[in-house]
C-alpha cells in the first residue's frame, strides 16, 4: 500500500510537470516581450535553469507590478511547488517501504 501511494505521489509530480510545461514558457514569453531587465536577470535558457526556478519560488515576479505576469507565473510557480513536493513524498515513501520491508 505504502508503494501505491508513493506511485500515486509520482502521478502528481507529473501532473505538476504538465501545467508547468505550459505555464512557465508562457511566463517566459511574456517577461521577453514585456520586461527586458527581468529578461536580463534571468538569462538565457531560463526554462530549465535552476537559478530561474528559484526567482520563481521566490515570486520575483512580483517586483514587475504587472498583473498578466501574475497571471502567468503563480501557477507556473504552484505547479513547481507540486513537482516538488510530490517527488519529495514518494522518495519518502519509498525510503519508507525499503526500512520496513
Amino acid at each position: 500500500m505504502i508503494l501505491f501511494f508513493s506511485l500515486l505521489f509520482v502521478a502528481i509530480a507529473i501532473a505538476g510537470f504538465c501545467a508547468f510545461v505550459i505555464f512557465w514558457p508562457l511566463s517566459l514569453v511574456h517577461i521577453r516581450d514585456r520586461h527586458p531587465q527581468l529578461q536580463i536577470e534571468l538569462g538565457e535558457g531560463a526554462f530549465a535553469r535552476p537559478s530561474a526556478w528559484g526567482w520563481l519560488l521566490r515570486r520575483g515576479y512580483l517586483s514587475a507590478n504587472d498583473g498578466n505576469l501574475n497571471g502567468l507565473a503563480t501557477p507556473a510557480r504552484i505547479s513547481l511547488l507540486t513537482i516538488i513536493g510530490g517527488l519529495v513524498c514518494a522518495a519518502l515513501l519509498w525510503i519508507l517501504a525499503v526500512v520496513i520491508g
